[in-house]
């Protein structure tokens, strides 16, 4: 297989074979003839959930928007098409999506498959817009699930077990413009008395500290722009220090790679994403973990990483805090709850970072804080389990889809048959 590593380079796919079809129609024959298949986004997994050992199937080819519906405010796109390609579509016409994950190079499906999520007290994560898929089972036949049908709750973040899906219909909203301003050094006490009101300043809030010291590093505010509300940024958010020059999350590391700051306004799709589309994210150069709280033990939570920095820090480039808003989707980590996300990119040291992820997931336990699928853990399976309700119901439509497991692989086996 050519190029078979994934986006960080720290994971080497298996399978014997890559198919790029260019049409649905290929992608239904492909289906239909392979014995085990897995789909590819832009491979930004950092675990085994998108391999196996026969057929990979990439999507890059199929990623078009196929249409605009200016009655409904929906847009129907192929599962292949990135974020950065579709909201500058979609701001060309006057509209934009609720949300964006730190980078835009991701693809639609493969965000929304892991419910992949953004930012904001009261934005879902990035699988909440979806309003129906169109999916080739493992007989080749093509299936919708959609809210109409009522069947969608489950198989939007089908973790790439129902089939392939080929195109995705999304809901949009009026385009909108956001200014971010930065602060640094937040005092972590603050945190304590002030979590609500700082992530209900902005549209879009995120922390990001180093847990090196007793500040976190610096504050990110996405503030959506309004007649109602002013630009002018305070010099100082609950002790922070309003930053002069633009900022990297990593200390250390210059800002041209990331989105505009110093409270210039720009589209929503400029500034929700941390880092601009045009800047390609370089491979190998970090690994990543994630962890989903419930909001309302989110301080507690964040307490007891802090109790263990000093074995965190020296192997860790930066750890983001945001929050978002609960949903109905049976295997999102937000499902039924508002939810805190600690996200951790590591330095590229497996071995180290596999010896701390424990020590991390025994703090978080009483917290029954839950891993994001496509990122490094190593939760018992049987804990993972029992951190999702609907998990039942979920298997048995993945056994209807596909009943001879076309689409299991040894992630599916370990963590969710």
């Amino acid at each position: 297989m050519i190029n078979n590593l994934n986006w960080a380079g720290n994971y080497r796919y298996n399978a014997t074979e890559l198919h790029t079809p260019v049409k649905v129609e290929d992608v239904q024959e492909l289906v239909a003839r392979s014995k085990q298949m897995k789909v590819l986004g832009t491979r930004h997994s950092f675990n085994s959930i998108a391999d196996c050992t026969e057929d990979l199937l990439s999507l890059q080819n199929l990623n078009r928007v196929v249409a605009l519906d200016t009655v409904s405010n929906k847009v129907t796109v192929e599962a292949g098409i990135r974020y950065g390609e579709l909201c500058e579509y979609l701001h060309k016409h006057g509209y934009a999506i609720h949300n964006l994950a730190s980078l835009p190079h991701i693809t639609v499906a493969g965000a929304c498959a892991t419910a992949s999520h953004g930012s904001g007290d009261r934005n879902g994560n990035l699988a909440t817009i979806v309003d129906s898929i169109e999916m080739v089972h493992a007989n080749g036949e093509l299936a919708i699930f959609s809210r109409e049908q009522q069947n969608i709750e489950g198989a939007i973040v089908g973790l790439g077990g129902l089939g392939v899906v080929t195109r995705m219909t999304l809901d949009v909203i009026p385009t909108f413009q956001i200014s971010q301003h930065v602060y640094d050094n937040l005092p972590f006490e603050q945190l304590e008395e002030h979590f609500d009101d700082i992530f209900s300043h902005a549209y879009s809030v995120s922390l990001f500290t180093d847990w090196s010291s007793d500040n976190v590093n610096q504050v990110w505010l996405k503030q959506k722009v309004t007649d109602h509300i002013s630009n002018q940024a305070e010099p100082e958010f609950f002790g922070a220090k309003l930053a002069d020059s633009p900022r990297h999350p990593v200390p250390g590391h210059t800002a041209e790679n990331c989105s505009e700051q110093m409270g210039i306004p720009g589209p929503s799709y400029e500034r929700l994403a941390h880092f601009r589309m045009d800047f390609t994210p370089s491979a190998g150069e970090e690994l990543q973990s994630e962890y989903f709280v419930p909001r309302h033990a989110a301080y507690q939570a964040l307490c007891a990483i802090n109790e263990i920095r000093e074995q965190i820090s020296p192997f860790l480039y930066i750890s983001e805090v945001r929050t978002i808003a609960k949903d109905d989707l049976w295997m999102s980590p937000n499902y039924h709850q508002d939810s805190v996300a600690i996200h951790f990119t590591w330095k590229p040291n497996w071995e180290a970072v596999k010896q701390v992820l424990p020590v991390i997931e025994k703090q978080l336990a009483p917290f029954q804080a839950r891993p994001h699928w496509a990122k490094l853990f190593t939760m018992q399976p049987a804990v993972l389990k029992s951190l999702y309700e609907k998990l039942p119901d979920f298997q048995e439509m993945l056994l209807r889809c596909d009943p001879q497991g076309k689409f299991r692989n040894d992630f599916l086996n370990t963590y969710i048959y």
